[in-house]
């Protein structure tokens, strides 16, 4: 009984093994299909935006639509990497049981291969001394026939297991190939659209005066609100003023016959209708919008955890209002997409805007921090907080 306990606690770890490995299988699986998906996406985007740059007709818009396709294809790299270390997880974790099935099958044959070494080296002068001997020898015999089949059984499976573990190295070093040329095509698409922005700040030279003034405005902005609540509001009253100008009837004619001028338009007011959106980030949400913290802080937004130094985008077109560090947030940016539509992002370290800018969806916004950071997004309508959910299928 004693004998037997060992052998049941082995069982019970090979189980907890074994059902632990398939579950790492199983979510690294999801975590290869959903990189995959997002590099196709953004291959699909990168070739959408070559096709707008070269149907603009514009220097600004040619130019912004270049520098949304390579941004697409830095995600689509990130994505392609993200992919490659899964698979190198899948291939572990499939070497780990491989392993494990190696020892399970080689564990019979070596007791069996020690037994008959030992009778081997029993020396032949005691089969004759030793009463029964002989007659061992003759059991001997007959279970080396019946065992026999079962060793060449055993020894093939030993060859498909060590067969199965050479083609795991062989993917092994498959997938760390295609790790290194993702993560050289990376750095490549990064060095093209370090160029592609030195190459625009060179031809908006001119422009450097008023993009100052309103560069300082927004410092001037960030240094009065309190919180980024306040800012937000303040931005979007300024937003909703500048609407409201915009759509005012432009100067009249004064009439011929004095008292016969016919009456302003009627203003239609334009539906707010939600703009065409995207996520900025390639990750895994973390964060929903009314999710409570651990701080007791309720979520206005979405908040992704993504890989160090991950490639973030304008979720839609609009206008940069904010571009900087605030606070204890670390540089955000904040996007007025019109109609009284804003959206905020945060955490990030490095920017690719400034104050002014005029982006399209897709567009460079910057770049996240080092090891799994988490980005901020919220999308805002007249002062409240929207749900992004609902509008992903949009962008």
């Amino acid at each position: 009984m004693y004998r037997a306990l060992p052998a049941v606690a082995l069982a019970i770890a090979l189980l907890a093994a074994g059902a632990a490995i398939a579950q790492s299988l199983s979510d690294e699986k999801q975590a290869l299909i959903a990189a995959k998906r997002d590099a196709t996406a953004a291959n699909a985007r990168s070739a959408q935006y070559e096709a707008e740059s070269a149907r603009a007709t514009e220097a600004a818009g040619k130019a912004r639509a270049q520098a949304a396709a390579v941004a697409a294809r830095i995600q689509a790299a990130e994505a392609d990497i993200a992919a490659a270390e899964a698979r190198i997880r899948i291939i572990e974790a499939l070497r780990v049981r491989q392993r494990a099935n190696l020892a399970a099958h080689q564990g019979p044959i070596v007791r069996l291969i020690a037994a008959l070494q030992t009778m081997a080296r029993r020396p032949p002068a005691l089969a004759l001394v030793q009463p029964g001997s002989m007659s061992d020898i003759a059991h001997v015999r007959a279970l080396l026939r019946t065992t026999l089949p079962v060793v060449t059984e055993r020894t093939q499976e030993l060859r498909a297991e060590v067969e199965r573990g050479r083609q795991l190295r062989v993917q092994a070093d498959e997938a760390m190939a295609l790790l290194k040329q993702g993560q050289e095509r990376l750095q490549t698409e990064r060095a093209g659209l370090v160029r592609l922005e030195a190459e625009q700040r060179q031809r908006s030279q001119n422009f450097t005066d008023s993009a100052m003034m309103e560069s300082d405005r927004a410092i001037a902005l960030g240094e009065k609100a309190r919180d980024i609540v306040d800012l937000m509001r303040v931005l979007n009253d300024q937003a909703s003023v500048r609407d409201r100008l915009i759509s005012l009837p432009g100067p009249m004619l004064r009439p011929a016959v004095p008292g016969q001028a016919p009456p302003p338009p009627d203003r239609v007011p334009t539906p707010a209708l939600p703009p065409n959106y995207r996520l900025p980030v390639l990750g895994q949400i973390v964060t929903g919008l009314g999710e409570v913290s651990d701080a007791g802080v309720r979520a206005r937004g979405l908040t992704i955890r993504a890989r160090g130094d991950a490639q973030v985008i304008a979720p839609a077109g609009g206008r940069i209002v904010f571009a900087g560090p605030f606070r204890s947030y670390g540089d955000i940016v904040i996007i007025d997409h019109g109609r009284g539509w804003t959206t905020l992002l945060t955490s990030l370290t490095t920017l690719s805007v400034s104050v002014g800018d005029q982006v399209t969806q897709g567009s460079p916004l910057g770049r996240t921090g080092g090891a799994r950071p988490t980005v901020t997004i919220e999308l805002r309508h007249a002062g409240l907080p929207v749900d992004i959910t609902p509008l992903l299928g949009n962008g």
